[in-house]
């Protein structure tokens, strides 16, 4: 078996024994002792009493040896207790008075010295160690009461200084023993518990011993208060306080007091002189432990003296030593030191400690800890001792960590006072220097000119520049007292719900400070740098640390309950909702009082505006008793403006109503002056005063005052008040008014008679000890004093102080003040060089993304990418246009680009932990990003500039060529250069489309060693950012954080393209003072950057079509800007547009409702300058072709007209034409892919017409110069296209008839749509340079003209005459053109022939049939006859005279024949028409062609009888000269 340690082995008998044969051996050492040692005296009496004998009475002699025998009487105590143990065997069975009664005595006698002393009290040590002295001992309360009463009043003769002290150190023992390591303390009763901790408190205290045996005290007494006070937990507080009331009313053990004398020791005083100061007991040296009021019961001398049983100590005892540890930290109590004070201090911190949590259940212990406890903690807060200072400091700390939610108040008004220190402007000086402030008269005690604590005003960002009431001025705290405080309030608001215990408890506390606000106020600018001398660096950098601290575990403890680590907010709590109201309200409060102290008038309609005021209405309270109400109420309304307000003329009854708010009831007029007079400040003006005291003194005489008769007694006594508190308090008054001149200053104004001098005595006493100061006056400790009484009169209504780690409140909380906070750890990110600093700050910045989301604030999250992005140096204001030539080394198998960028941030150690940083958080966060999209692709762009980006963040997908790599240089490109048929991308990739570009001029640099590393740890970076998966995420983006990264995208591009040339194109002109920058001659060079962000752009909306309707406005806001002033910009940025453009598209024809857009689009392609369309020609045509492939696109003419605008602006490109007339010739050829609608016939025409045309230009461009031109051979792919453009133009013919019948179209209507337009387009190709189209163009118009199923109305004339006008006499017209023969002179022969033919057959297909309608041919006929005459003298040559003359003859027979043109005759039967067409056609005739009608047509003398027939061959075969061939 184990025996404990502390256990004692031998028998309790031998102990007391042993301890009786060492006390009598110390005490026979002693010759005084020695000679009384066998002297019996105090039991002569006793001895002949039981012998049946007298015993005379002592001589005189032995009464005067009374020292003698109490020697003899103390030495034979232990004799006879020694005879009495010798005959039992179990000395438990004796009563423990009788066992210990001697060495109490011994310890008690003044004739004791040192050694004897100490050996009585080794004696009660060891009876404690060995349970002599127990629990279960006999007659133990009476013991225990002796044994205090013996340790209290120990008394002896002084001897040498150390040998004392020990004597005292062995007291502290035994009274350890007994109340804190025995099993007898339970047993105390408090009066014991009070006389033994004042001995032990006192030795503490006595300056005048050793340090040693000073410190020893104070650790007995901590242990012993730890002890004691731990009975708290176990204590019933009901059944303790009405104990504490009982024993007020009745003390039945003596009065429980304490008291501790710390007297200060003279100087030159030894320490031995010192020890007998305490421990002696001759008259000049004693010094008692105890009060001179101790009732008898605690003077207890022998062990004879009968006591009832004490109760077993509990809050009486606690609450008086309490009670006197409070009151020694008065600091101003002159009567104890800083030492003391310090000792106290010690002690308390570890009763509150011990008990604290429990303390408030008490409510006579929490009454003295809240006021004086708190009031005089806060006051030694501004102690210049810093022994004090830290001491008071963790006493406070321990005190709100175990009592806060009694302490609402008393928190408020310290953490108010502390932030006041802390955060106070460097500049600020304070109010009294030590030159005109003089010393302390106690060490420790406040100053009359150091800071304040009360409540202050928190700075609101409501109305900027209002005036707000002024904040007492507070000294700053510097260096170790600004780091204990600012350490205090670490420790003071570290625990997770601190900063939601302070925003529900206060910032949502209409009557209370924003504490909240202010303190992370004071946290943010905090972390930057103070500029005050007195600060060493560490200091300022610990300072730093510390605010960053305190924020970084606000944000952790948000983050923590935004993850589910919170309390649910208790049912017995105020509702959230309701707070949240009182935090609304009061911000309206706030605001209205602000408003209010620059212009009332301005303020009080805010108010009624929020219902603020007048919201209470009723027939009890009027409109000026609820403003009346409000002005009392509210603590933030400027003191002196209120007073000048409310005591205007125009404001009476407003004034009557603020002053019929007091209760002025049973108070004497110093006091209700003094209460009226501290809710504002009597304005200047006397007739203001005397407004104000008029009606005061109304209102204070309604209340019934005693001994005061009149009203106008009141007026009077209320002027002499404020007249005596200005006479008694004004430094500048010399003589001081008594209480005689006060007497007979107001001798019968109390109605024509006298005021008794008892009241007027307690009029000028009130006013002599408490000055009446006014609002804004309240400085030093008086100004402390008001601050603290008002403390005390509103902790009378606040509620408890609320405790939860709920997270109702930190959406609020977080919003409120996340820009400071992410501010200041993005300074400490940038500033601080500590690891664990920046790992802290790393931690803070993922940790506000993550709040950020979790609070959907794409504010918050935009800033933290903001704060980290300006850290990383990956921002670059000014990015080259041309980017120089880097070298490029071969690192591991890959090549890298060795760029100024890499090089610079492989260096940037804190630049790339904020980038890996800043990406990581970003990376599946993209939701909750908004306008920090910027700085993202910003530096991309920077990143792609100087080639670190993935190789997939570099391509730009093509209709034609795949994906490529965006080149990164290249020159102007010239647009007017000739082309070749490869394509766009097959003619820049000489010069644009290789990465480095082939200018020689530029040398490569050549890459050192160091640079190759940085660049690897740039690239190394880079990778660990992991950019290509943040790209990827792009596409699974919502709504809102898409379209934000596409403005970022836009914004960037549209400052490097738009802007850019807007302000290059300034500066030309203002440099030239031209504006030939602005006309279009200006471009801007190849910019990579522009092409990386337009690609970036194009590519994330092409994958995430699903938000095609937000992003498209965005991106053809940049696209139409672009292609608008497209010739400023170089070709690929403007073929990456048109790409963008018609990959866009793609998307829009997928929804219906955007389908508009496609040609809205396609319009802005079709507007591009030849010159640019050309360059871009293959991707619109691709692009056209790929929309074109959803057939339910295009639906009417219009939309058609569109497409074929874009593709006509393709066919003069080799390439591109060749895929257009592909296309085109599949919407006519037969088969699936045939695409032929009324819409767009006109359209396929047109653009039909444009190869034809095309196919001329092949032959006017090339041959230009030339004194010959040469025509192409038939297969050249353009002259090629334009033959089978007028064949297929020909052969369209064949839809009219379905699509008219489809329609139901009426024949003229069937001739405007389709008919009308074949024939235009073919006629206007029959003069076309190109011969073989102009040949077949002639010939499929003679065709249409002439065939069977050309649709026009016969009955019409217009229509024949429009063929004629619009058709045939434009083309002949144009033939006749000399310009046209240059085109073709040895081919314009043929189509002249052809022409004429085409002429004449078509007058006599139209204008010479049977059945022809009859209409007048005279104009017609003469004007083709002109246009015959002028063939016949264009060419002058022999074909083209027989040709004519021959297609003349036919037309004339067929004339004739059809009695159109008759000759004249004898008889002459014609009419007007045919005598006027006769004369008018020999007329033309005879100019070109003299004697032909006459040969052709016989005069009537040469013509055979009327009855003989003409021959057969000349009526009938010029009729069937018309051919449809």
């Amino acid at each position: 078996m184990t025996i404990p340690a502390t256990s004692c082995q031998v028998s309790k008998k031998h102990v007391l024994l042993s301890e009786i044969l060492a006390v009598t051996s110390v005490m026979r050492k002693n010759s005084r002792w020695a000679s009384g040692a066998h002297t019996l005296t105090a039991r002569d009496s006793a001895l002949a009493r039981d012998l049946g004998l007298r015993r005379s009475t002592p001589s005189t002699d032995i009464q005067k040896n009374g020292r003698l025998s109490q020697e003899a009487d103390l030495m034979g105590g232990f004799q006879q207790l020694k005879r009495t143990i010798w005959d039992v065997d179990d000395i438990e069975a004796l009563p423990l008075p009788e066992l210990i009664g001697p060495f109490f005595a011994l310890i008690r006698s003044p004739l004791s010295n040192g050694p004897i002393t100490s050996a009585a009290l080794s004696a009660l040590h060891s009876f404690f160690v060995c349970n002599l002295i127990s629990a279960t001992s006999l007659s133990l309360e009476p013991a225990l009461v002796e044994l205090s009463s013996t340790v209290s009043h120990c008394k002896f003769e002084a001897s040498d200084s150390s040998g004392d002290e020990v004597v005292l150190l062995k007291i502290m023992t035994v009274i350890h023993d007994c109340i804190a390591t025995s099993s007898v303390g339970a047993f105390l009763g408090d009066v014991e518990i009070c006389e033994m901790l004042e001995t032990v408190l006192t030795t503490a205290c006595q300056m005048r011993l050793s340090e040693i045996l000073r410190r020893s005290a104070e650790s007995t007494m901590i242990s012993i208060v730890r002890t004691i006070f731990g009975r708290l937990h176990t204590l019933n507080p009901t059944v303790e306080e009405a104990k504490l009331l009982l024993n007020e009313e009745e003390p039945q053990h003596g009065e429980i007091s304490m008291s501790v004398s710390a007297n200060a020791t003279d100087a030159g005083d030894s320490p031995l002189q010192a020890s007998e100061r305490v421990n002696s007991y001759t008259q000049q040296n004693a010094v008692s432990l105890e009060e001179p009021e101790r009732s008898a019961a605690s003077e207890v001398e022998g062990p004879s003296q009968a006591l009832s049983p004490p109760r077993p100590y509990g809050l009486p005892a606690l609450l008086e030593l309490l009670r006197v540890l409070v009151n020694i930290l008065d600091p101003n109590d002159q009567v104890h030191t800083d030492s003391t004070r310090l000792t106290a201090l010690v002690i308390l911190n570890a009763a509150v400690e011990t008990s604290g949590t429990v303390m408030g259940d008490y409510p006579s212990l929490s009454a003295l800890i809240l006021d004086p406890g708190c009031k005089y903690l806060f006051q030694l807060a501004r102690s210049d001792n810093s022994s004090v200072l830290q001491a008071a400091l963790r006493t406070i700390t321990t005190v709100f960590q175990t009592m806060r939610k009694h302490l609402k108040l008393q928190q408020e008004l310290y953490l108010a006072f502390s932030i006041d220190r802390l955060a106070a402007p460097p500049q600020l000086k304070p109010i009294n220097s030590k030159k005109n402030n003089p010393a302390s008269p106690r060490p420790g005690t406040p100053a009359t000119g150091t800071p304040i604590l009360g409540p202050v005003d928190t700075e609101l960002e409501l109305d900027k520049g209002s005036p707000v009431p002024s904040r007492p001025p507070v000294q700053p705290a510097r260096g170790d007292t600004r780091d204990l405080m600012l350490e205090t309030l670490s420790q003071l608001c570290r625990h997770p719900s601190s900063m939601v215990d302070l925003y529900v408890n206060y910032d949502c506390d209409i009557n209370c400070e924003n504490l909240f606000e202010r303190l992370i106020e004071f946290l943010t600018k905090g972390v930057y740098p103070w500029q005050y001398s007195s600060a060493s660096d560490a200091q300022q950098l610990h300072s730093q640390y510390l605010c960053l601290d305190l924020l970084l575990a606000f944000v952790n403890d948000l983050t923590a309950r935004a993850e589910g680590r919170s309390e649910p907010w208790p049912s017995d709590f105020i509702l959230p909702d309701s707070l949240m109201q009182d935090k609304s309200r009061k911000k309206l409060v706030l605001t209205g009082a602000a408003r209010f102290n620059s212009k009332p008038k301005i303020g009080l309609a805010f108010l009624e505006e929020n219902k603020l005021i007048y919201s209470d209405l009723s027939p009890e309270v009027s409109r000026t008793r609820s403003l009346a109400i409000f002005l009392k109420s509210c603590t933030r309304l400027d003191k002196r403006l209120l007073g000048d307000y409310i005591s205007k003329p125009d404001n009476l009854e407003l004034l009557k109503e603020f002053l019929g708010l007091f209760d002025f009831k049973d108070k004497p007029i110093a006091d209700a002056m003094r209460e009226m007079l501290e809710t504002f400040r009597l304005p200047g003006e006397s007739q203001q005063i005397n407004r104000i005291t008029e009606t005061f003194a109304s209102i204070y005489f309604a209340s019934g005052p005693a001994e005061i008769k009149t009203e106008d007694a009141v007026y009077v006594l209320a002027y002499s008040v404020i007249m005596l508190n200005t006479d008694l308090h004004n430094p500048q008054i010399r003589k001081r008014m008594t209480i005689e001149d006060y007497q007979r200053n107001l001798r019968g104004v109390n109605g024509g008679a006298n005021f008794s001098s008892e009241y007027l005595q307690s009029i000028y006493d009130s006013i002599r000890k408490r000055e009446i100061v006014m609002p804004e006056e309240h400085t030093g400790q008086l100004g402390f004093e008001y601050a603290w009484k008002e403390l005390l009169a509103r902790s009378r209504q606040s509620g408890p102080f609320l405790m939860c780690n709920s997270a109702l409140f930190d959406l609020d909380m977080f919003k409120t003040v996340w820009k400071p906070l992410i501010s200041a750890i993005a300074y400490a990110f940038i500033s601080f060089d500590d690891d664990y600093v920046i790992q802290r700050a790393i931690s803070g910045f993922r940790q506000c993304a993550t709040l950020a989301g979790h609070f959907h604030l794409p504010d918050v999250f935009d800033f933290v990418v903001v704060s980290l992005s300006q850290a990383t140096s990956l921002l670059s204001e000014n990015l080259p246009t041309q980017v120089p030539n880097y070298p490029v080394v071969e690192v591991e198998g890959q090549s890298v680009t060795v760029s100024s960028l890499s090089v610079k941030f492989g260096t940037n150690f804190k630049g790339q932990l904020a980038a890996v940083v800043l990406f990581n958080i970003v990376n599946g966060n993209g939701n909750a990003l908004r306008e920090g999209w910027t700085q993202i692709f910003e530096m991309f762009q920077n990143l792609f500039i100087h080639s670190l980006l993935p190789t997939r963040m570099l391509q730009m997908e093509d209709f034609l060529g795949g994906v490529t790599m965006i080149p990164l240089r290249g020159g102007q490109h010239s647009r007017s250069a000739p082309r070749s048929d490869g394509g766009l991308l097959s003619a820049l990739s000489s010069y644009l489309m290789t990465p480095y570009g082939a200018s020689s001029e530029n040398l490569v640099p050549e890459a050192t060693d160091k640079e190759v590393e940085s660049t690897m740890c740039t690239i190394d970076c880079i990778t660990s950012c992991r950019l290509d998966e943040l790209y990827a995420q792009t596409i699974q983006l919502d709504s809102e954080a898409l379209v934000a990264a596409i403005r970022a995208l836009e914004a960037l591009a549209h400052e490097r393209t738009i802007t850019k040339w807007k302000q290059e194109s300034d500066e030309l002109t203002t440099a030239f003072n031209t504006s030939s920058a602005g006309d279009g001659t200006f471009t801007l060079p190849y910019d990579p950057a522009s092409v990386f962000l337009l690609e970036t752009m194009v590519s994330i909306t092409c994958q995430t079509s699903r938000y095609i309707e937000e992003l498209w406005p965005i991106l053809f806001e940049h696209l139409s800007a672009l292609l608008s002033a497209s010739t400023h910009y170089s070709v690929l940025l403007i073929e990456r547009a048109v790409v963008a453009l018609l990959r866009l598209c793609l998307i829009l024809a997928q929804k219906k409702t955007l389908r508009d857009q496609v040609y809205v689009s396609l319009d802005l392609i079709a507007g591009l300058p030849p010159i640019v369309a050309n360059s871009v020609a293959e991707q619109i045509v691709a692009g056209v072709t790929l929309i074109l492939q959803n057939r339910d696109i295009v639906s009417s003419q219009t939309e058609w007209n569109l497409v074929f605008a874009a593709l006509r602006s393709t066919t003069s490109h080799p390439e591109a034409a060749r895929l257009t007339f592909d296309l085109v010739l599949s919407f006519v050829t037969d088969g699936q892919s045939q695409w032929m609608t009324p819409d767009n016939f006109n359209g396929l025409i047109t653009i039909l017409d444009e190869f034809a045309n095309s196919a001329g230009q092949s032959i006017m461009v090339p041959q230009r110069g030339r004194r010959i031109p040469s025509q192409p051979p038939p297969n050249a792919p353009p002259i090629e296209r334009g033959r089978r453009a007028i064949d297929i133009i020909y052969d369209m013919k064949r839809f009219i008839a379905p699509f008219a019948e489809s329609a139901g179209l009426q024949t003229g209507q069937v001739w405007h749509q389709y008919s009308l337009p074949l024939a235009l387009s073919l006629g206007k190709q029959s003069t076309n340079p190109s011969r073989l189209v102009r040949h077949t163009a002639i010939s499929q118009l003679q065709r249409l003209l002439l065939g069977p199923r050309f649709v026009y109305d016969e009955n019409d004339h217009g229509q024949v005459e429009e063929i004629f006008n619009s058709i045939i006499f434009p083309l002949v017209n144009e033939l006749l053109k000399p310009q046209v023969q240059q085109f073709d002179p040895q081919g314009i022969l043929e189509t002249r022939l052809r022409s004429s033919a085409l002429l004449c057959k078509a007058f006599m297909h139209f204008e010479v049939r049977e059945n022809r309608m009859k209409s007048d041919i005279r104009i017609l006929w003469i004007e083709i006859l002109d246009l015959l005459d002028r063939l016949i003298n264009a060419g002058k040559t022999e074909q083209l005279y027989e040709a004519v003359s021959e297609s003349l003859k036919n037309v004339v027979l067929v004339m004739n024949a059809a009695n159109i043109l008759v000759p004249p005759s004898q008889e002459d039967q014609r009419d007007e028409h045919q005598r006027t067409l006769w004369a008018a056609t020999q007329a033309r005739l005879e100019r070109f062609l003299p004697g032909f009608l006459t040969e052709v047509i016989p005069t009537p003398q040469l013509q055979l009888p009327p009855s003989t027939p003409a021959p057969g061959s000349t009526s009938t075969v010029p009729v069937a000269a018309p051919s449809t061939e």
